[in-house]
């Protein structure tokens, strides 16, 4: 079989000789009992960068022993990029939600040998999952690997906002001491009412991190969690976002992008919150309206909007949200950590490794199979129709 794989580039300084630390700690397991990823083995050192093109996410040396040919470039946007040029053959797509091939109705029909779009992370919504199910091909990601990741970089977004950290650190770069400018936007989060929208695995991890700041915690899901969770947490559970967001200091989205979900943050919406309230969004970047949140930091709507998600992806330099006013935008970098990496490289072949055999994807890891939404997709997503 041939595998393309999508990943982005590798440092500008060339791929690392050495790391930062010499080893990742040992978990055993992801909150609420999911089993990490069970590959038979790995070919890669836990640590390593290997979300980029010469990382491979540790695929070759296993693929090529298996008979399979493995396809790796970070070229997936241009006209005749690579990954257009290579996909007609191809019997598998990988891609990352950091870097996404985007699967779009048009280049399922140019991929007729298509049957496993695979996502190594979370989300899996730069695959077009109508036309998956239209021709029957097979939608996995890597479900859990990195949802403790992004819930840290949302905890951090949050403090950065919130403590103006971000323009207090350039003070500091350009040589000043300039303590009454650092502190003219600086807040404490103590006391302060923060919801999210949804309350998956990201979403509760954040709530569950945040409590300990003796913040007020709200969410809305679609799914209400179980009374004790919510008595331990001491949450506020809201029927949708519109009735959630009036009442909080800070807005996190946690949501997979779907057609209710798809520009929820609008104009209108941003109207209802607090004036001066921050709004964080490291799950999908047309969730917020783009030209909404620039034209709500500009008024003061919003005191502040932080995130690593944009549309497309890589943005590019012109992208508004570059130069939006108190911004704490970083590239789509929060579930790609090195240690969500070695999760996300070995779910990736535990996928691989039943699908070449013929054995069940785990059903946690399934979005589309056998012609429908199926395991986390049924749970997570809705299709047009």
């Amino acid at each position: 079989m041939k595998i393309l794989c999508v990943l982005y580039d590798d440092p500008v300084s060339g791929y690392p000789k050495t790391y930062a630390r010499d080893d990742l700690p040992e978990l055993p397991g992801y909150p609420g009992g999911q089993t990490l990823p069970t590959p038979s083995s790995v070919d890669f050192t836990p640590g390593h960068l290997l979300g980029s093109v010469s990382g491979e996410l540790g695929l070759r040396s296993f693929l090529e022993s298996q008979g399979h040919e493995l396809v790796v470039t970070s070229d997936k946007d241009r006209d005749g990029s690579e990954f257009d040029r290579r996909l007609a053959d191809a019997d598998v797509v990988i891609s990352q939600p950091f870097w996404p091939a985007y699967l779009t109705a048009e280049r399922f029909a140019r991929a007729p040998r298509l049957k496993l779009a695979l996502t190594a992370g979370i989300g899996s919504d730069h695959v077009d999952l109508d036309a998956a199910i239209a021709h029957g091909v097979t939608v996995a990601e890597v479900t859990y690997c990195n949802s403790i990741s992004v819930a840290e970089h949302v905890v951090m977004s949050i403090l950065n906002l919130v403590r103006n950290f971000v323009p207090s650190h350039q003070i500091v770069l350009d040589g000043g001491w300039n303590i009454a400018d650092a502190v003219a936007r600086s807040y404490d989060v103590e006391g302060m009412h923060v919801g999210t929208v949804a309350a998956g695995r990201i979403g509760l991890a954040v709530l569950k991190r945040l409590a300990p700041f003796d913040m007020h915690l709200h969410y809305t899901d679609r799914h209400r969690l179980p009374l004790e969770v919510e008595e331990e947490l001491g949450l506020t559970f809201h029927a949708s976002a519109a009735d959630m967001v009036p009442h909080c200091d800070v807005v996190t989205i946690n949501a997979p992008l779907h057609p209710e979900t798809e520009g929820l943050f609008d104009d209108e919406l941003i109207a209802t919150m607090k004036r001066g309230a921050y709004l964080v969004n490291t799950a999908r970047a047309r969730i917020a309206d783009r030209d909404a949140v620039v034209r709500a930091l500009q008024s003061g709507r919003l005191a502040g909007y932080a995130g690593d998600v944009w549309f497309p992806q890589p943005a590019p330099s012109d992208h508004p949200w570059r130069t939006m006013p108190n911004h704490g935008m970083t590239p789509h970098i929060s579930g790609s950590s090195l240690s969500a990496q070695a999760r996300y490289a070995a779910g990736t072949r535990e996928i691989l490794e039943s699908f070449f055999a013929g054995t069940p994807i785990r059903d946690e890891y399934l979005i589309v199979d056998g012609g429908k939404l199926a395991g986390t997709g049924a749970h997570s997503y809705a299709v047009r129709g």
